[in-house]
C-alpha cells in the first residue's frame, strides 16, 4: 500500500488508513502531484494545484476544486498525520472522480550527494504524454529496472530524435560557460522547482534559454543538475561515462538562492 501513517483524505473526508485502497494501475488513469512539507508547510502548494489544474485539461477533465479548498486538504492532513516533513501525494480518478489525499514515503538525497553530485544514465525513450503528470506503471518500473542495474541515481530520457527532455521523476537543467539550459516545455513535465528556478535564474540575471539539445553534445556541457520536489536542485558528477563540475559556480548560486527562498515561502505562510 502506498499510503501512509495515520490518515489520509478521501473527496475531503478524513478517514482512517486502513480504510484506504490503493489505486488503480491502469494507464493514463490517474492523475497525481506529490508535494513536499518542510516545517508543516507544504511548500508551494499553488504552483502544484495549478499543475494539477493544467493536467485536468489535458486529459478532457474539468477542474472543479477551488484552491483554497485544496490547501484545507493539505493542512488538515498535516496536522492529523503530525508531518513536520515528508512527501504528501494527490490522486485523483479520472473515471470514479475521486481524489485522495495522503502521506506517502519520502527519500531526499545526502549531503554527500549535493557536495558530490550523484551519476546518472541515459534512457532512450519519453512519455507519451509529457506536460500531464499522469500515472504510467509500465514506462516507469522499465526505466526504474535500468537505473537500478546501473546504481545509478536518475535516468535522463532522451527522446527519437536524440535531444534530452527530462529525467524520468525529474526536470534536468544544463550549464554551458554563462548560460543556463532546459529543455523546451512542450517536451518535458512543467516541474514546479523547474518553473522556480527559470524565475530565479532571471531575477539573478544568469542567461537562460529553453533549447533542444542533443545526448551527443553532453560532452560539451560544463554542468547539469537535477530539480525535483524532492531533490530540489542536485548537481549530476556523472552521465553513463562523462564527468561534471559539481561546483560549477551558477549552479551553486543557484542551489543557495532556491534554499533561501524555500526559507522566504515558509515564513509568509505561517
Amino acid at each position: 500500500m502506498e499510503a501512509i501513517s495515520k490518515y489520509y483524505l478521501e473527496d475531503g473526508h478524513l478517514e482512517g488508513i486502513d480504510n484506504y485502497t490503493s489505486d488503480s494501475t491502469e494507464k493514463g488513469r490517474i492523475i497525481y502531484e506529490v508535494i513536499r512539507v518542510i516545517d508543516r508547510v507544504p511548500l508551494f502548494y499553488e504552483d502544484h494545484i495549478k499543475r494539477l489544474e493544467s493536467s485536468f485539461r489535458l486529459m478532457g477533465k474539468t477542474f472543479s476544486y477551488k484552491y483554497d479548498k485544496i490547501k484545507d486538504y493539505l493542512v488538515s492532513l498535516i496536522e492529523a498525520n503530525n508531518v513536520e516533513c515528508g512527501n504528501i501525494k494527490l490522486t485523483f480518478d479520472i473515471e470514479s472522480d475521486t481524489m485522495k489525499v495522503f502521506s506517502i514515503k519520502h527519500s531526499y538525497p545526502s549531503e554527500d550527494m549535493y557536495k558530490n553530485g550523484v551519476e546518472t544514465i541515459l534512457y532512450h525513450g519519453e512519455r507519451i504524454n509529457p506536460n500531464a503528470k499522469v500515472i504510467d506503471s509500465n514506462f516507469r518500473q522499465k526505466v526504474t529496472d535500468e537505473i537500478n542495474k546501473a546504481n545509478a541515481f536518475e535516468a535522463i530520457l532522451v527522446n527519437s530524435n536524440g535531444f534530452i527532455t527530462e529525467g524520468s521523476k525529474s526536470n534536468i537543467f544544463m550549464i554551458k560557460e554563462d548560460t543556463l539550459y532546459t529543455s523546451p516545455l512542450e517536451d518535458v513535465l512543467p516541474g514546479v522547482t523547474r518553473g522556480r528556478i527559470i524565475l530565479l535564474a532571471k531575477s539573478l540575471g544568469i542567461s537562460f534559454e529553453e533549447k533542444k539539445i542533443s545526448f551527443e553534445q553532453l560532452e560539451n556541457i560544463d554542468a547539469i543538475f537535477i530539480s525535483g520536489t524532492s531533490p530540489k536542485i542536485l548537481p549530476i558528477s556523472k552521465v553513463d561515462k562523462i564527468n561534471f563540475n559539481v561546483e560549477n559556480k551558477i549552479m551553486q548560486k543557484l542551489i543557495k538562492s532556491f534554499d533561501e527562498e524555500i526559507k522566504i515561502y515558509i515564513n509568509k505562510f505561517r
